[in-house]
């Protein structure tokens, strides 16, 4: 089954961010790290449950999952996807407070 791919904006940006990070040490790694994160969207589009279910108390997020990219296992792709599509929400450093990130604020 093929799923349309859609990457949200914030995930777009954060890889650009990693890329740019990465590229300071090395463009190859950064040239690699790019082509991780496009293969890890189309095998994750094939087979979406591959990735550990994540639960938050933000019911925004039910049925998130998160994959770590391959050969960059520090850096994690979070996604949900249903029949049709694979919806890539965050793309974040493991060594982030990722739990925070997730929580809804106290004004939602």
């Amino acid at each position: 089954m093929s799923r349309e791919i859609i990457v949200h904006d914030e995930a777009r940006f954060e890889v650009i961010d990693y890329a740019y990070r990465i590229a300071e040490d090395s463009l190859r790694a950064s040239d690699r790290f790019v082509n991780a994160i496009d293969a890890a969207y189309v095998r994750l589009a094939e087979m979406p449950g591959i990735g550990v279910s994540r639960e938050y108390s933000n019911p925004k997020l039910s049925g998130m999952r998160m994959w770590p990219v391959p050969g960059f296992e520090k850096y994690l792709i979070f996604y949900r996807a249903n029949d049709t599509e694979l919806r890539v929400l965050r793309v974040l450093h493991g060594a982030q407070d990722i739990e925070n990130l997730f929580t809804p604020d106290e004004d939602e």
